[in-house]
């Protein structure tokens, strides 16, 4: 059995530097804190609004960072030029709209299709990994392979909120169930990514399949009170048991 990696998604230091103007705390001290930790890789959104990361982190994070980079972008020709000139590792096409306060859901694949084909096709030749952010959803799935994705990464925000407002998630459980089977079967690599706490993170791990999990504001959250180190350490521990 595979080990299961953690990406750890550093946007919300961004966001508390932000809040005030000011340069601290750093996103690129974030970074190198999770790599130093046990992370197998970093997670970073440059926004279409630039609410968080901004280009000067990512190429400051890009150039010190060892373990590779997540950079979610949106499907724009904006952000495809950005993401040709930085080459990172990984890429994960995420949606976006301007006035959700976070990702809401999984990409719509069937919108504008053509430009997304292209769009990966024209990262994959930099050698990055492509990854897109779909709902648990078998056509996407399927979808996602014609696409010629690496990978998926199942948005887990619907389970993690039931599960935090302990309502019953066993059918959204049995939902991710189905898709990661199927991703498997495809031959996509399977990740999963939104809402995630220790809770939920704990109750996902148990799915065969799930290859990659990437969690961000619990975690930064988290950290104000037990400190970085310790946090990534404890899900580390969630992810492995």
């Amino acid at each position: 059995m595979k080990r299961i990696r953690l990406g750890v998604n550093i946007d919300h230091v961004a966001t508390v530097r932000n809040a005030r103007g000011e340069s601290y705390p750093s996103p690129l001290r974030a970074a190198i804190l999770a790599e130093k930790n046990g992370a197998d890789s970093v997670t970073i959104h440059l926004r279409e609004d630039r609410r968080h990361i901004n280009e000067f982190d990512l190429k400051k994070i890009i150039k010190k960072l060892m373990i590779p980079l997540n950079l979610e972008i949106a499907a724009t020709k904006e952000m495809l030029k950005i993401a040709s000139r930085s080459k990172p590792p990984f890429i994960c096409i995420v949606p976006e709209k301007r006035k959700e306060i976070t990702t809401e859901g999984g990409l719509n694949l069937n919108h504008n299709k053509n430009f997304l084909r292209e769009l990966i096709k024209k990262l994959k030749k930099n050698k990055s990994r492509i990854s897109l952010f779909i709902e648990p959803s078998l056509n996407d799935l399927e979808t996602a392979k014609k696409l010629n994705a690496d990978c998926v990464e199942i948005h887990t925000g619907k389970l993690c909120n039931l599960i935090n407002k302990k309502k019953n998630y066993k059918n959204e459980l049995k939902r991710i169930k189905k898709a990661v089977q199927k991703g498997n079967n495809l031959g996509l690599e399977v990740h999963a990514g939104h809402g995630l706490t220790y809770t939920s993170a704990r109750i996902l791990s148990k799915i065969k399949g799930i290859q990659e999990f990437n969690i961000g504001h619990f975690l930064v959250g988290e950290s104000i009170f037990e400190g970085m180190p310790l946090t990534i350490r404890k899900f580390k521990r969630i992810l492995k048991s």
